[in-house]
C-alpha cells in the first residue's frame, strides 16, 4: 500500500515534470518564431482585436468597482486608527502595483485563453492544422506567434486603462460617499505615486499576457480528438493561466519590491 501510494506520487511528479518541460520548450519555439520572418501582420492585428480592444469593457467593469470597493475598505480600516486620509494614495499604489495588473489578467485569461484553447483546439480536431501544414505554413508562426506577441503588447494597455478607471472609482466613491474633496483627492493621489509603481504593474501585465496565450496556444494545440478533448483544453488552459498569473505576481513582486 504505502509502495502504490509512494508510486503514485512519484507518477505525478514526473507528469509534472514533463509537462513544465514541454510548455517550455513550445515558449522557446513561439518566441523564436515571433523574432523570425516571414510576420502575418494580419493575423497579428486581429489578435489585437480580440484580445486587446474586446476586453476592455470587462476589464473597465472590474476595475472600477475594484477601485471604489477598495476605498471603502481602505476607509473602514483607516477609521480604527484615525487614518483615513490615506485611502487616495493607498487605492493608486494597490491598484497600479498588484490589483489591476492581477485582476486585469485573470479576467483577460478567462476570456482570452479559453478563447485561443478552443479555436485551435477546434481547428485541430478538423484538420485544419494539418492542411496548414501541407501548404508549407507552420502552424507555430501562423497562429501562436501572432497571439502571443498580441497579448504581451495588449495587456498591458488594458492594465493601464484599468488602473486608470480603478483610480477614478476610488475617487468617485472617496468625493460622492466619503466626503473627500475632490482636489484634495487628486492630489494625495499623485503626490504618493511614483513611477515604478505604474511601471511594475505594466511589466506584469506583459508578463500575464504572454503566459495567457502561450497557455491557450498549448493545450489548443495539444487538445484531445472531439468535442470533449476541446472542452477540456479549454478548461485546462483558463486554469494553467490563472494558476500561472497569481504565481508570476508573486515572483516578480519579490524581484520589484523585495529590497
Amino acid at each position: 500500500m504505502i509502495a502504490r501510494l509512494l508510486a503514485g506520487i512519484g507518477r505525478s511528479v514526473l507528469n509534472g515534470l514533463a509537462g513544465a518541460g514541454s510548455i517550455t520548450l513550445f515558449a522557446i519555439r513561439v518566441v523564436s518564431h515571433m523574432l523570425r520572418p516571414p510576420f502575418y501582420l494580419r493575423e497579428f492585428g486581429q489578435a489585437v482585436m480580440q484580445i486587446g480592444w474586446l476586453s476592455l469593457p470587462v476589464v473597465g467593469m472590474t476595475a472600477i468597482f475594484t477601485g471604489a470597493a477598495l476605498a471603502l475598505q481602505i476607509y473602514a480600516g483607516g477609521a480604527r486608527f484615525s487614518a483615513e486620509s490615506v485611502v487616495p494614495s493607498i487605492v493608486a499604489i494597490g491598484m497600479t502595483r498588484e490589483l489591476g495588473p492581477v485582476l486585469g489578467g485573470l479576467m483577460v485569461a478567462a476570456r482570452v485563453a479559453s478563447s485561443i484553447a478552443a479555436e485551435i483546439g477546434t481547428m485541430k480536431v478538423t484538420e485544419q492544422i494539418d492542411a496548414l501544414t501541407t501548404l508549407s505554413t507552420d502552424p507555430m508562426k501562423y497562429l501562436a506567434a501572432p497571439r502571443v506577441l498580441a497579448a504581451t503588447l495588449s495587456v498591458p494597455c488594458l492594465v493601464a486603462v484599468g488602473d486608470i478607471i480603478g483610480i477614478m472609482g476610488g475617487w468617485l466613491v472617496g468625493t460622492e460617499r466619503l466626503g473627500f474633496n475632490s482636489a484634495t483627492y487628486i492630489r494625495n493621489t499623485f503626490n504618493y505615486l511614483e513611477f515604478w509603481d505604474v511601471g511594475s504593474g505594466l511589466v506584469k501585465g506583459a508578463v500575464f499576457g504572454f503566459v495567457i496565450a502561450l497557455m491557450g496556444c498549448y493545450y489548443g494545440m495539444n487538445s484531445g480528438r472531439g468535442a470533449q478533448g476541446v472542452g477540456a483544453a479549454t478548461k485546462t488552459a483558463v486554469v494553467a493561466a490563472s494558476v500561472l498569473i497569481l504565481a508570476t505576481n508573486y515572483v516578480l513582486t519579490e524581484v520589484f519590491f523585495s529590497s
